[in-house]
């Protein structure tokens, strides 16, 4: 189970870098349109602070520290500043997991996150659906921005 989600990891993580850097105009990184509350800039914010979190910090020990807050409040950080948030992220998560034991899987996760508890290889598996969902909202965002 740790290879599929060290691919999976890899694969969306990768796919993350390449929508910041397809933003042909910058300052569209910072726009939202419509009914859309969060531009991609903070969403990509929200991704690597919660991945830190989540994968680095409390499974991988790495001692981060969240501001959630400044993930929907920073604005205006250079593109390539993002995208190396991102590699650095990558390198954090996939280094953890490729550190992890099957036993280590089975385990409850740190943190009770939610109202109940759930082991990390569950916990995995949100994480990598929740950074789906909000890449697929980049990407969005991108192409209506653009």
């Amino acid at each position: 189970m740790i290879e599929a989600f060290i691919k999976i990891y890899d694969r969306d993580l990768n796919r993350l870098k390449k929508e910041m850097e397809l933003f042909n105009e910058e300052n569209n990184i910072w726009k939202t349109t419509g009914n859309v509350k969060n531009s991609a800039g903070n969403l990509c914010l929200h991704l690597v602070g919660n991945l830190n979190t989540y994968i680095g910090k409390n499974i991988g020990h790495s001692g981060y520290i969240r501001d959630r807050d400044a993930e929907f409040s920073l604005k205006n950080i250079p593109k390539e500043k993002l995208v190396q948030q991102v590699a650095e992220t990558k390198e954090i998560v996939l280094s953890t997991l490729q550190n992890m034991t099957e036993d280590e899987l089975k385990q409850n996760h740190v943190e009770k996150v939610f109202d109940y508890e759930m082991t990390n290889e569950f916990f995995l598996i949100h994480l990598a659906s929740h950074l789906s969902y909000h890449l697929g909202q980049i990407n969005y965002i991108r192409r209506i921005l653009e």
